[in-house]
């Protein structure tokens, strides 16, 4: 079996609770790496943590609202003083919008989503380039969506977020690649997370958007394999990728 160079190595993965994240985490602790499990919600960190632990490998759990710079100083604190340094940052907690048109967002839909997609994972990031800087290697991956590619895909804020994203990805890619960093982001298509989308079918937002959706996507994909991707992403037979965007969707970006 070929050695993805994961072994031993401190890894971040934030939305650990359940889905994409959950699963990422058990890949990572799989291949030897030593997990921070950060989510607001205890319960499924802790049920992360317990499977990771139960397997044989080593984890933790952060619980807290990782857009709080109180919560995201002490993931980074954390990983740090309990594995010896910060090798692998996977901002992947994600929250959908009510795919509103834009005339349709209000305020408090439209705070929320940036600052939980997108501010929050500046956030994260910003506080781990210092140790991976002074190690001169690290890699940061971001889960996008196919929302970040296209304008079909869901609502105002939720696509503008995951845009953001991408030029975060690509702006890091170019700004610390000298310094043996690389950053780089999975899109996902539609896949099994149990992630709610609380739009009225109703409004004009998924009116629209759901006519492309529904006549474009595959297969709905599985969190496992979305993580597979991440692991790639952060492993050594990934290490001349460096600002790329990556769907994961059965060919929906083809399209």
């Amino acid at each position: 079996m070929t050695s993805t160079g994961l072994q031993d190595r401190s890894v971040v993965v934030t939305g650990a609770g359940g889905g994409i994240g959950r699963a990422a985490a058990l890949r990572f602790a799989e291949e030897g790496a030593k997990v921070v499990v950060a989510d607001l919600n205890p319960e499924g960190a802790e049920e992360t943590v317990k499977s990771i632990e139960t397997a044989g490998g080593t984890a933790l759990a952060v619980i807290g609202d990782l857009s709080d710079q109180t919560v995201v100083d002490t993931v980074v604190e954390r990983a740090v003083e309990a594995f010896g340094g910060l090798d692998v940052l996977v901002n992947n907690a994600g929250i959908m919008d009510r795919m509103s048109a834009l005339a349709d967002v209000d305020d408090a839909e439209w705070e929320r989503v940036i600052r939980i997609n997108l501010t929050a994972p500046f956030l994260l990031t910003r506080a781990a380039l210092p140790h991976m800087l002074a190690a001169e290697r690290g890699s940061l991956i971001f889960t996008a969506s196919e929302a970040g590619l296209r304008g079909s895909a869901a609502g105002a804020a939720y696509t503008a977020s995951k845009h953001g994203v991408i030029g975060l990805v690509k702006n890091l890619a170019v700004m610390y690649r000298k310094q043996g960093i690389r950053a780089n982001a999975i899109a996902p298509g539609p896949t099994m997370t149990g992630i709610q989308v609380d739009a009225d079918q109703g409004a004009h937002g998924p009116a629209v958007v759901g006519q492309f959706i529904g006549a474009n996507i595959g297969r709905l994909g599985t969190a496992e394999e979305q993580a597979a991707t991440i692991v790639f992403l952060a492993s050594d037979a990934a290490a001349f990728v460096n600002g790329a965007i990556l769907p994961v969707d059965d060919g929906w970006a083809a399209v």
